[in-house]
């Protein structure tokens, strides 16, 4: 069984000793180790990926893990796909754009997305008569002016026993801390453009003052880092004919490629298909091998 565990808190010596002679003194084999000290901000971070070959002991291991996290000022994870014997739970992040996570909750609805999803989360409430509609709990975590409440998104998706959280055109920047919690391809976001070269917060109007005549969404996971690539599970694009405006791109975009792009990346992921390792994803029939190359931000600023 594959476990991932992530330990965050203040930044101090000797944080990680004690978490690895844990797992390996019981027998784990370490597959992924990466840490994270920024003394800008005094954080620490920490991603174990592990084979564990006692399956029925997740429990016990999370709780040996969240002890030593407590005595050394850590909030610890440890999860696991296989640890319980149900469909993978998708909490849906958004902002203003309901098509993307209709997307997703239609796929869940004729089976082809395997999963299920247990609430949405806005950080406006653009979305909460989306969430009615497929009886979906809607969780607003934004205030007036749509900043976000990170620690109570951290909280929910804890509540919601949530393994994947997937950002369905939310837009806003994840901080490091809230995608270190998570990380290990855990954060799954849609991008309305074609990366590396449409970033930022205006991918279609950027590619229209190019000149461009296709156009396109990336599905990619997130990652803690800024410029860390390797990142992208999907990407698709469409053409329009010379003299297009912008308006008609951007509907295209909006209401039908961007939610077919996010069903097929999060059918990827939910599939085991693809995996994050080492913050590249591999084919996991080939975990050796890098099958795409992609996204250099976390997010994007709405």
């Amino acid at each position: 069984m594959q476990v991932t565990i992530t330990a965050v808190g203040p930044d101090n010596r000797g944080l990680a000793d004690p978490l690895v002679h844990l797992v390996t003194g019981a027998g784990a084999n370490i597959h992924e180790i990466q840490m994270y000290d920024h003394d800008s901000e005094q954080l620490f971070a920490m991603l174990l990926r592990i084979e564990w070959e006692q399956p029925g002991d997740v429990a016990d291991l999370r709780k040996e893990l969240t002890s030593i996290g407590a005595q050394k000022g850590l909030r610890v994870r440890v999860w696991s796909r296989d640890e319980h014997d149900r469909k993978p739970r998708v909490a849906l992040c958004t902002t203003y754009r309901p098509e993307p996570a209709r997307a997703v909750l239609e796929g869940i609805q004729s089976g082809t997305l395997n999963a299920e999803v247990p609430v949405l989360i806005g950080n406006r409430e653009s979305c909460r008569k989306l969430a009615e509609e497929f009886g979906v709990d809607f969780e607003s975590i934004g205030d007036s002016a749509g900043n976000p409440d990170n620690d109570r998104l951290v909280t929910l998706l804890d509540e919601y026993e949530i393994d994947y959280v997937v950002l369905a055109r939310y837009m806003r920047v994840l901080p490091a801390r809230t995608c270190w919690e998570f990380a290990g391809g855990r954060i799954i976001n849609l991008h309305h453009g074609l990366l590396p070269p449409f970033p930022g917060f205006r991918p279609y109007a950027d590619a229209f003052s190019h000149h461009m005549l296709t156009y396109g969404a990336t599905i990619h996971f997130i990652v803690p880092e800024l410029d860390a690539g390797n990142q992208i599970i999907h990407q698709n694009a469409f053409t329009v004919t010379p003299g297009t405006p912008l308006s008609e791109i951007v509907r295209i975009g909006e209401s039908e490629h961007e939610p077919a792009c996010l069903h097929e990346g999060l059918r990827r992921v939910l599939d085991r298909e693809v995996e994050l390792h080492f913050h590249r994803v591999v084919n996991t029939r080939d975990r050796h091998r890098v099958v795409n190359t992609g996204d250099r931000h976390r997010g994007v600023g709405e």
